[in-house]
């Protein structure tokens, strides 16, 4: 396939930087929750967590963000030469990962906000705006949501991975030009 007829169902400047900022975020995030998931009870574990939280919501913030402009934006069809050659299983996991990825964007950190509401210890978004609890502080619901929020981290990496080794398998593989759709070159 010709890089030119890719070019031209390349997804908007915005669309771009929404998704390389999110992609930033998510794995600094997950990396350092796996960081400080572990570390023991002391003031600089208690500020790493409070920073934990302020990305989260930042990340949640950016999710929806996102969202409401690929609601509002039309994104690019696949090429017809590529989606004519991948086999019917590629082209729903192509569909289910970015609709199960969307929705863990909101999913993992409302369930961290709801986790964290629960053990009582507030969000104060960088350390200055209070934000509501999501839910009344209740040690037993806090000791049901801590593992959906970790699963659910663990899932949305595990999605990430497809999503990256999908991309790379077009670029070096295919050589089919897909992966210029999301470059921030143009």
């Amino acid at each position: 396939m010709r890089s030119e007829s890719i070019a031209t169902k390349r997804y908007n400047h915005l669309s771009i930087i929404l998704h390389w900022l999110l992609a930033i975020a998510l794995v600094a995030i997950f990396c350092f929750g796996l960081y400080m998931a572990d570390l023991p009870f002391s003031p600089q574990r208690l500020k790493l967590f409070n920073w934990h939280k302020w990305a989260g919501i930042t990340i949640l913030a950016l999710s929806a963000f996102r969202l409401l402009w690929r609601l509002t934006h039309a994104t690019p069809p696949l090429p017809a030469s590529i989606e004519i050659s991948m086999p019917g299983w590629q082209l729903w996991a192509h569909k289910a990962t970015h609709v199960a990825l969307y929705a863990l964007f909101f999913v993992v950190p409302l369930v961290g906000w709801a986790y964290t509401s629960a053990t009582g210890f507030p969000v104060v978004l960088f350390g200055q705006f209070p934000l509501p609890d999501f839910v009344s502080p209740s040690k037993e619901l806090a000791e049901l949501l801590k593992p959906w929020h970790k699963f659910s981290a663990y899932a949305m990496a595990a999605l990430v991975v497809v999503h990256v080794g999908a991309a790379l398998k077009h670029h070096f593989v295919d050589r089919d030009g897909l992966l210029q759709r999301m470059s921030l070159r143009s």
